[in-house]
Order: C-alpha cells, then structure tokens, then sequence
C-alpha cells in the first residue's frame, strides 16, 4: 500500500491538538476552526502528494506541507512553503 493510501485508509482517525488548532489556523492564515476538514481535503486532492521520513508524514500540495504522526494520525503542524 503506497503511504497517500494509508493515510486515506485512516483518515477517520486524522485529528489534532487545540495547540494544533490554533498552530495551523495561525500557519495557514484561516478563520474555520475546523483544521482537521481542511488538512483531510487537502490529503484527499488528486494533485497532493506523500512522503514519510522516519516518524511522520509529510503531505504537500501546492505551497503547504501537513505534519502528521504515523502512529497516532495526530496533524502536529501545518506551513506554507
């Protein structure tokens, strides 16, 4: 299984922290509080692509880069490149 797909396989266990919340709303520039929707759409475009390297995903699309924990799928942050 490539790793875009074991993170869509999880994606109902994707969640963060209200420090993440706050860390990638601020990283971001948004206004929803709903981070985690927007990462997960971000995973589910056609166009992202996925890298692990040692304990955590990386997901790029565009100018962002997500973090996320392989073992707990926690969203740790969220930048603009």
């Amino acid at each position: 299984m490539n790793l875009k797909n074991e993170l869509l396989t999880n994606i109902d266990e994707i969640h963060t922290t209200e420090l993440g919340v706050k860390r990638i709303k601020n990283n971001l520039g948004l206004d929803d509080d709903n981070v985690v929707e927007y990462c997960n759409e971000i995973l589910k475009n056609e166009k992202s692509t996925v890298e692990k390297k040692g304990k955590n995903y990386y997901v790029y699309y565009n100018n962002i880069i997500l973090t996320i924990n392989s073992s707990s799928f926690t969203i740790i942050t969220a930048h603009r490149t």
